[in-house]
């Protein structure tokens, strides 16, 4: 055994003789930041993460504890226990060894690329963004990520999980007088693939495309949602689905399971299993198998996201969602939002749209609220689509309405999926009637 492991052992040995159920969790973690400002490289950093948390369920409340780096396991577990006082009452049980699936989620080479390469990416997207547009203010990060996570408890469970990430985030913004055009895109996994270049390409088309000017008048319309637009209509499923607001009986689907409330045509995974995807994992943040589950199955809702707290106060059991940082006790979280293709070509449904928009992105993601479905957000990013083609930026615009109520009639998705913000793989929704108000002369 390993010294690291052998200290995890003392702790929990220790934390068991003074709870009822007792968990320890470690993280090791390794992450170099590379930024480029205006088109320049401006920082390098490397940082590394070490800490260790406790949770322990004494006379049925939960303590908690945490540090950075390693600590001496008798202060550490009294801090554990004394906080336990003052914890919620719950009667969840901590789950024991259980088999898990294999997942690909680690790629041991990651770590072995060297600082010049990164370097040479960020250079790579910036020239290619600039043959977009030369005048336009270009930033990137690169974020290159190695960690490990290893959770034992009383039960027997004993977890030990390696990932990789490898982030790219693109932004641009352009000033023309009173015209501002910011936009921006990503790329992620668990290796250095060429998925960058692919973003880059996205984002190109999105600069020259805004080069040319549209109009728009306020009524309701056929919408487009790019897979990054498609976010505004996304959230608010997201939170209703969520355990903690089905618990607290502030998701207005907490009593709906098995209903039909989408478009026959919405089927929407939540899938740890993915393999090459940061967001990938055998097991989650409690030590509970991960696996694909079905939230809305052909427009039914089929599944909550459960970590083991949510899941023992709606008296069922966890599907595995337990997400954690060291310095928090776990919370439900989706791993990676997957929604099925649809069966026509993007240029395709664009053909059929005789007057609507293609919206990109909105400001003010989430604000308002959300829970209910409803949104009122001005068009960050979005192109008007006349007679089947696109032909210009358009700018004044917001989008209001209910997300449950639009989704009930889909106009179509998308053949074509893309990964958003490193785990929503999305298709273009095309929704035929959408508020849309101008807001600017």
């Amino acid at each position: 055994m390993s010294a690291q492991n052998q200290h995890l052992e003392d702790l929990l040995s220790a934390l068991s003789r003074k709870a009822e159920q007792a968990e320890v969790f470690a993280v090791e973690s390794e992450s170099t930041s590379i930024s480029f400002e205006a088109g320049e490289l401006k920082s390098s950093l490397v940082e590394e993460t070490r800490g260790i948390a406790l949770r322990g369920l004494v006379n049925g409340r939960v303590g908690f504890t945490a540090t950075s780096g390693s600590a001496d396991p008798e202060p550490l577990v009294e801090r554990a226990v004394a906080s336990a006082r003052f914890g919620e009452p719950v009667s969840l049980a901590l789950p024991g060894a259980l088999p898990g699936r294999s997942v690909s989620a680690w790629d041991a080479s990651l770590a072995e690329v060297p600082l010049d390469r990164l370097v040479e990416v960020g250079r790579e997207v910036i020239a290619r963004l600039r043959e977009a547009d030369p005048s336009a203010k270009i930033d990137v990060d690169i974020e290159r990520t190695n960690m490990r996570a290893t959770l034992c408890n009383s039960a027997g469970a004993h977890v030990d999980q390696q990932a990789s990430a490898f982030h790219v985030v693109m932004s641009v913004e352009r000033l023309r007088g009173d015209d501002v055009l910011m936009a921006h895109d990503s790329a992620s996994s668990t290796s250095l693939t060429e998925d960058y270049r692919e973003a880059a390409e996205r984002l190109a088309w999105r600069i020259a495309t805004a080069d040319r000017s549209a109009e728009a008048d306020s009524g309701q319309m056929p919408v487009l949602f790019t897979p990054a637009g498609s976010m505004v209509l996304l959230l608010p499923l997201l939170m209703a689905v969520n355990g903690q607001n089905v618990q607290r009986g502030t998701s207005p689907l907490a009593d709906r399971a098995g209903e039909q409330i989408l478009d026959t045509r919405f089927t929407l995974w939540d899938d740890p299993t993915v393999p090459g995807r940061p967001a990938s994992a055998a097991y989650d943040d409690e030590g509970v198998p991960c696996y694909r589950k079905a939230l809305f199955r052909q427009g039914v809702l089929e599944s909550f996201l459960l970590d083991l707290k949510t899941a023992a106060l709606l008296g069922t059991a966890s599907t595995g969602n337990g997400a954690r940082g060291l310095f928090s006790l776990p919370t439900p979280s989706a791993a990676n939002l997957v929604m099925d293709a649809g069966e026509r070509p993007l240029e395709d449904m664009i053909s059929d749209v005789e007057r609507g928009l293609l919206v990109d992105s909105v400001l003010g993601l989430g604000q308002g609220n959300p829970l209910s479905g409803a949104f009122s957000n001005p068009v960050g990013l979005a192109y008007v689509i006349e007679h089947g083609e696109i032909t210009g930026r358009v700018e004044g615009l917001s989008l209001a309405g209910n997300v449950y109520e639009l989704l009930r009639t889909i106009g179509g998705t998308s053949v074509e999926r893309q990964w958003v913000r490193g785990r929503y793989l999305l298709p273009h929704i095309l929704l035929p009637k959408v508020d849309v108000v101008r807001s600017k002369a």
